[in-house]
């Protein structure tokens, strides 16, 4: 995979190298600075991607926080199944920052590259592909583009995660298109 994904990806990423219109305030007041402290001094360790633009509503940095502290680092789905999940996110709302951010990642947790290439061309996945990383794939795309799941890819989920593990999927996805679209209309940067 090239070291640069998002300037080559196809499809590209519409906001890749497009100006920042709602970067953090220029100066920050008291609550602000909290929240941004609360950032570097937790697993996150800086204030970057949605954060920024979040920066301007401390209270909803630090629920949105939240919610992504507790899918991240305290889920029980497995890495690959996570950071899969995130990176079909980001490429199905077209986000340079997450997948940029998680690709390698979902790399590092072992998702085959052949998969994350497929994800990045927007094409087929591999036959052989992990049973339950493709049904992800699956439900993000039927919820980012019907705002439901069929009632065939609601009972594959169950079988395979259960409800709770259902649950957790739903939000995964959920939270990250939430972020994804903030930031595509912030212009959020990709990582440095």
């Amino acid at each position: 995979m090239n070291p640069n994904r998002s300037a080559t990806a196809i499809p590209a990423f519409p906001e890749a190298g497009l100006s920042e219109r709602l970067g953090p305030p220029d100066t920050l007041d008291a609550d602000q600075q909290a929240a941004a402290d609360e950032l570097i001094n937790g697993p996150r360790r800086g204030v970057y991607g949605p954060f920024r633009p979040l920066l301007h509503r401390p209270p909803l940095l630090q629920a949105v926080a939240k919610v992504g502290e507790t899918l991240r680092y305290a889920g029980t789905l497995d890495d690959a199944l996570r950071e899969w999940t995130i990176c079909v996110v980001a490429r199905e709302v077209s986000n340079v920052f997450e997948w940029d951010m998680h690709l390698p990642l979902a790399e590092a947790a072992g998702v085959p590259a052949i998969a994350l290439a497929a994800i990045e061309r927007g094409t087929a996945l591999p036959g052989d592909m992990r049973g339950d990383l493709a049904l992800a794939r699956t439900i993000a795309a039927e919820l980012i583009s019907q705002h439901r799941l069929k009632d065939e890819t609601y009972a594959d989920a169950l079988r395979t995660w259960g409800e709770a593990g259902t649950v957790e999927l739903l939000t995964l996805v959920g939270y990250f298109v939430m972020v994804c679209w903030l930031m595509n209309v912030a212009r959020t940067p990709g990582p440095a």
